[in-house]
């Protein structure tokens, strides 16, 4: 056959690079333009069979205009509380507030609190402000201070959207920039080279173009659903999966061109021995992120198909564009370092650098290693269960102090605990009287009231809307905590029980609680469905059960594991009294399949070299050869998703803590020790029933050699 003639083999490379270019700079605009499509609005997520859900839409039909309310507060530290004059301004105030541009509906009078030390009123702002949410707060509290002698805030849904909007402002901008930057510090540290951390960070910026201009294509036409924090995760996710990637396929093609010096056959032989490995790794992650799909929470189904197009666009960056970029710079991408070819390249041993002598270790005593490893992830395990995923009180929500934390804080202080979040009932217009009575008479309920004409509750006959009315009760306790869920649970019983009323309580606290229950079915279905996921696909990649099996069960473990240090690390350290209901399924999500990816790297390689030298060989080997990458790839990733932190709200916080330690731990505690040696304590019998458990015999003299290569006795 006639060879082809050498300007078409580099003809490929080079219209892969051309053709990135072109995709970066055509979509690279679009990671700035997602947050347009992307909403914040955490009760529109709720499913539609949730009865808070049904309120929601039924209560639009009492509301003139839609309508997003903001609650002013006057608090007073004079010995004589509020006087009458302080109370007519504000109340002149809030129809000054009311006749503004972007308000809406009737104003409300300044209704003082029993303590008769503040004022409360709720300014009605239109519907859509979003980004302008924060500027529209800044004025309502310029022209609220113009009541003399109190100290103003503006608490309720309004206040809590502008302090959102705010925090998600840098997140296209702030964390992508401190993700790049982090990334690109650790990879110049590790590899010291000046185009290598260039190549793959330009590579993961590619693959963050495509997909969010596919995002953005898809949200902008309503077959996705996006939110901050939905965004952040993407932007974190193709960074760190794209870093992981370009890293194992970097190191191969430097190992390939040390032995072989051509820089195509380089290419092509990297390309080939990486190709199984990141295909595995990344369908894990991305069936994993679907599989969310089954969720209940429409935030959660968000995540999925939008971070399985992330991870998408990460391996085909990876596989196209980072392959083409090696070839073309050769030896080049690793300047001023010169790829090296070992002394030995059928050295199965490895005995230099610190992973040789990690490797000696485990061959010398590798019962101890693994009892020892899963001894202490054990015991970090069994603090799980104080994880308490019950929500975020809003006192919580935001790291640091915020306007609508310190606006809530005083409206708790001086009025019932559920003031300004009341639960709202529905039902049948000739059933008003039972249900209000037993709304009333229902323990943790301050007051219950029929909307009226004029839109709020008291003060005037009943709105009545198609037979249905809308009954506001005030709870006691805060609305964000215990009490105030367990006290809708009792109204909800107390309502649902008056005949023929077709009564349903929804509000904000009916929508934690409903949030609450839906997020524990979701992970009772969820997480079996993603570990059977992931155990098939190791099956079809090892040809085997066994050390798939393990493989999952230790990532697993991990999971249990970080979720007790972070436990103890939230509420000890940080001080947080809840996390979020989605915490422990997104976290699991990420941890075991993130978690399976390095394994992944690891037991491809052993086995591949298990076929050359044996199973105990090829376990040392693997672990020497893939030491270095797979601890640059994690430090990377526990890295990217720490970049969270700079998006002030404790969900994302909490996030990029669980994962970054997780990974971390994973990476130098599972994937370096806990595997490795329970490999080589089991044997042969790892690859059960693949054909490779009797392999070894066949490979007998070469392990005899190699054991004296290591140096260690066959110990285990």
């Amino acid at each position: 056959m006639k060879p082809t003639p050498r300007v078409l083999r580099w003809l490929v490379p080079a219209a892969l690079i051309v053709v990135w270019l072109a995709v970066g700079g055509l979509f690279g605009p679009y990671a700035g333009k997602i947050g347009e499509v992307a909403t914040n609005d955490q009760s529109s997520f709720l499913p539609e069979s949730a009865e808070s859900t049904k309120v929601t839409e039924e209560q639009q039909a009492f509301q003139r205009t839609e309508t997003v309310p903001a609650i002013v507060v006057w608090e007073t530290a004079g010995e004589g509380g509020i006087g009458a004059e302080q109370r007519q301004r504000a109340t002149a105030v809030l129809r000054e507030l009311s006749g503004a541009e972007w308000a809406a509906g009737r104003p409300s009078p300044a209704v003082p609190s029993e303590d008769g030390r503040a004022l409360q009123g709720v300014v009605q702002l239109s519907a859509g402000l979003d980004d302008e949410l924060p500027g529209v707060i800044d004025s309502i509290l310029e022209t609220a201070g113009q009541v003399p002698g109190t100290e103003v805030h503006v608490a309720g849904p309004a206040a809590t959207q502008a302090d959102l909007s705010e925090a998600f402002a840098g997140i296209d901008g702030l964390l992508l920039g401190v993700a790049l930057s982090v990334v690109l510090l650790i990879l110049l540290l590790v590899y010291r080279s000046a185009l290598l951390p260039l190549a793959i960070i330009l590579g993961s910026v590619f693959a963050l173009a495509l997909a969010t201009a596919i995002v953005y294509f898809l949200a902008d036409r309503d077959l996705v659903r996006v939110d901050g924090q939905v965004q952040g995760i993407l932007f974190i996710l193709v960074i760190g999966a794209a870093t992981d990637y370009g890293l194992l396929l970097s190191a191969r093609f430097r190992e390939e061109l040390a032995l072989h010096g051509d820089r195509l056959q380089a290419g092509r032989t990297a390309l080939r021995r990486s190709l199984g490995a990141i295909l595995a790794s990344g369908s894990t992650v991305a069936l994993a992120l679907l599989v969310l799909l089954l969720s209940d929470l429409r935030n959660n189904q968000a995540l999925g198909p939008v971070g399985a197009i992330g991870i998408a666009c990460a391996m085909l960056s990876a596989l196209t564009f980072l392959p083409a970029v090696l070839v073309v710079l050769g030896r080049t991408a690793y300047w001023p370092a010169r790829p090296k070819p070992p002394q030995d390249p059928d050295d199965p041993g490895g005995a230099r650098g610190v992973w040789g002598r990690v490797a000696a270790v485990v061959d010398r005593s590798p019962r101890r290693v693994w009892a020892i490893s899963l001894a202490s992830l054990a015991v970090a395990a069994a603090f799980s269960p104080m994880l308490t995923s019950k929500g975020t009180p809003l006192e919580e929500l935001f790291v640091g102090e915020t306007q609508s934390v310190t606006a809530q804080r005083a409206l708790n202080e001086h009025f019932p605990g559920g003031t300004g979040n009341p639960a709202v009932i529905i039902a049948d217009a000739d059933r008003l009287r039972q249900v209000t009575a037993a709304a009333q008479e229902t323990e943790g309920v301050s007051s219950a009231a029929p909307v009226t004409e004029s839109g709020r509750p008291g003060g005037g006959e009943p709105l009545v809307v198609d037979g249905r009315v809308s009954v506001q009760a005030t709870l006691e306790a805060e609305s964000d905590s215990d009490a105030a869920r367990q006290t809708v649970e009792r109204l909800r019983e107390s309502v649902h029980a008056v005949d023929g009323a077709d009564a349903l309580v929804g509000g904000y606290t009916a929508q934690q609680l409903d949030t609450l229950n839906t997020a524990r079915h979701d992970r009772a279905l969820i997480i079996p469905v993603v570990l059977v996921i992931i155990l098939i696909i190791i099956m079809g990649l090892l040809r085997a059960v066994v050390m798939p099996v393990l493989l999952v069960a230790t990532v697993a473990l991990n999971f249990l594991a970080t979720l007790g240090i972070a436990a103890l690390v939230f509420e000890y350290l940080l001080g947080y009294s809840g996390t979020d209901p989605s915490i422990p399924l997104y976290g699991f999500v990420f941890l075991v399949a993130l978690g399976v990816d390095y394994n992944i790297f690891l037991m491809t390689r052993v086995r591949e070299e298990t076929l050359r030298h044996g199973t105990r060989l090829g376990v040392l080997k693997g672990l020497t050869t893939t030491g270095g990458v797979i601890t640059s790839a994690g430090v990377v990733l526990a890295a990217t998703f720490a970049a969270l932190v700079v998006i002030p709200l404790s969900f994302l916080a909490q996030i990029a803590f669980i994962v970054a330690f997780g990974v971390l731990m994973d990476t130098i505690v599972v994937r370096s020790l806990l595997v490795p040696a329970l490999a080589r304590d089991i044997g042969p019998a790892v690859w059960w029933p693949s054909a490779l458990r009797h392999r070894d015999g066949e490979r007998s003299g070469q392990a005899g050699k190699g054991r004296e290569e290591i140096g260690t006795p066959d110990a285990g």
